[in-house]
């Protein structure tokens, strides 16, 4: 892989690898090294299955230590409604994953930079790849950084994966004559690390703003800002 797209990657997720080596290895999907001999069986099967127990074990310690009064019922529910595909994706999808994927041409050709269970798998991958490199305590970081906001929302019993559909759905059960439209204000930067700016706009009013990597990330986050000016959403 590129240098220059590993340092790229490095610096969206905050981590500055001492063994590039695992970097590559965990953005590297089992069709790329089926595909291309030079990596002989190197893929990310191994460093998901890792990612997977360490992803666990910090996302069960974080809740057993935040509610001291839930049984171990509710303990388990809590942690599944967070360590699911429809999280992990949408975490991998904020961090812009899927563009450094190393894919095979059948899996490119697919839609498998946007797949959700691969990206969920990279994601686990990911963090399996930071706790060989820089121990426990920094997958740890990795893993709290990116998945407490989904905590706390589990917490109330259901997580929102997709604002703009929860948006659509809210706005819809007020009114079946509002349209939705989201608009790129501007964009910013150069094109490998472009930054977008939409406005989610209900009829002709403004009602959230975002800003992300690309537009499908800035299109969510505005959704996501109106529905915590609606009040059905915490920060």
């Amino acid at each position: 892989m590129n240098k220059d797209r590993i340092h790229e990657f490095e610096k969206i997720i905050n981590y500055a690898f001492n063994n590039i080596k695992l970097l590559e290895n965990s953005l590297t999907h089992s069709s790329y090294s089926n595909e291309d001999k030079a990596y002989n069986k190197i893929n990310n099967e191994r460093l998901e299955f890792l990612g997977d127990a360490v992803l666990s074990i910090s996302v069960s310690r974080f809740i057993y230590d935040q509610f001291p009064d839930y049984p171990e019922g509710e303990l388990t529910k809590l942690r599944a409604r967070v360590v699911c595909e429809d999280t992990l994706s949408l975490v991998a999808e904020k961090l812009n994953l899927g563009q450094y994927l190393l894919l095979g041409k059948g899996e490119e050709a697919s839609g498998g930079r946007e797949r959700k269970s691969i990206l969920a798998d990279a994601l686990e991958a990911v963090i399996a790849a930071i706790y060989l490199d820089g121990g426990y305590k920094e997958a740890e970081k990795f893993v709290l950084v990116h998945l407490t906001e989904y905590i706390k929302t589990a917490v109330k019993g259901k997580i929102v994966t997709d604002y703009k559909s929860y948006l659509q759905e809210y706005y819809q059960s007020r009114s079946q004559n509002c349209k939705i439209r989201y608009i790129v204000e501007k964009e910013e930067g150069p094109d490998h690390e472009k930054v977008f700016h939409v406005n989610v706009m209900i009829n002709k009013s403004v009602v959230g703003k975002g800003v992300g990597k690309n537009k499908k990330i800035a299109e969510q986050n505005a959704a996501r800002d109106a529905l915590i000016k609606e009040g059905h959403l915490d920060e």
